[in-house]
């Protein structure tokens, strides 16, 4: 089965074509990639210093056929060739998931094929199964994307289980807004952890926000405070020599990305204690992150579990996950919505109430 894939929840247009083909014999899911085409808008919206749901919108459908245009190219197919065509369906920016609904209903309506729409954290979430080497059911996923922070039992496809989540800020949210607070541009994570490699280690004593709280879930905004109040500090002393600015700046990114590290990984391992998984999965794009990446392979080493993530280029938003979901959706016999020409959307939408079973 081919599956045209469309991604347009928050700020990138995403289209891939996956074939389940090596899926279903056996061999790794990443052979199925055919084609993919990706704008990021990050260009537009940095000078907004985040995304404008309006303009992220219009600029989705001056990419999406496009882009369409170039996955066919690259995987040497026709459209008559897709057998069903998968779309994200939520959550994200209504607007921006209206764009990837109509143009995945009304091609689908044009070529007679089925739809499915998709979860965008789902996406997320299956997507180290596109990696070397795949993890094994029952895993558990670490997801840290935009505005989630999550722990989940994955038990198979459509088989989910929340175990802690955010309380306020996402981890991805308090990397945005510290890099603001530094002075860093849009958006904040690639650039705090690079910036954070110049740092010296334990400079600044930050909180590790409910590292302690014997449960599973997350809080960064006492750390984004923190944050605040060390800048607000530097400045009360008006230094003006550039170099110990830079120096000020890189050891407080130093130390607000090792608190961030030391939280995810100490919450992950306590997961996967708790449930007997010797599985980890990484996904989402905080997944990029060298520190956190390190830190849990260290961890992995140590304590005899295995870790996984997705290819590098499949950590942000992208065409690929939507279709490689959708694909597998459909091999469960779970068909999704048909051509029936309404533009269904979900800006909030519960992983666990799209279960299976």
């Amino acid at each position: 089965m081919i599956v045209l894939g469309i991604e347009t929840s928050c700020d990138e247009t995403g289209v891939a074509i996956y074939d389940t083909t090596p899926w279903e014999a056996g061999k790794p899911a990443f052979l199925g990639i055919l084609g993919q085409g990706l704008h990021s808008q990050i260009a537009m919206h940095r000078d907004y210093g985040g995304v404008v749901p309006e303009l992220a919108s219009r600029d989705h459908i001056r990419r999406v056929l496009p882009l369409l245009d170039q996955s066919l190219v690259q995987s040497g197919l026709k459209l008559g060739n897709i057998d069903a065509i998968a779309y994200t369906q939520g959550p994200g920016l209504a607007g921006a998931l209206l764009v990837g609904s109509a143009f995945a209903k009304s091609l689908a309506q044009g070529l007679n094929l089925p739809t499915i729409g998709v979860h965008h954290l789902e996406g997320h979430l299956l997507s180290p199964l596109l990696g070397q080497t795949a993890p094994q059911f029952p895993f558990i996923a670490l997801l840290v994307s935009g505005g989630h922070t999550q722990l989940m039992k994955v038990s198979g496809i459509g088989q989910y289980e929340l175990l802690g989540e955010t309380l306020d800020d996402a981890a991805g949210e308090a990397f945005d807004k510290t890099a603001k607070l530094l002075g860093l541009d849009y958006p904040g994570g690639a650039a705090i952890s690079k910036l954070a490699e110049k740092g010296r280690v334990g400079i600044f004593d930050l909180p590790k926000p409910m590292l302690h709280s014997g449960d599973l879930d997350f809080s960064f905004s006492g750390l984004k405070t923190a944050v605040l109040n060390q800048v607000k500090k530097f400045e009360a002393r008006s230094v003006t020599e550039p170099t110990e600015v830079v120096q000020f700046h890189a050891d407080l990114a130093r130390s607000f990305v090792d608190a961030i590290v030391t939280v995810l990984v100490s919450k992950s391992e306590k997961a996967l204690k708790q449930t007997g998984c010797k599985h980890l999965v990484l996904a989402g794009g905080v997944g990029a992150n060298l520190q956190l990446r390190n830190a849990l392979n260290e961890k992995a080493m140590k304590n005899g579990f295995e870790v996984h993530y997705p290819p590098l280029e499949l950590c942000t938003d992208n065409g690929v996950m939507i279709a490689f979901a959708g694909a597998l959706r459909m091999l469960s016999k779970n068909n999704g919505s048909t051509t029936s020409g309404a533009f269904d959307i979900k800006p909030r939408w519960d992983l666990q109430s799209n279960n299976l079973i």
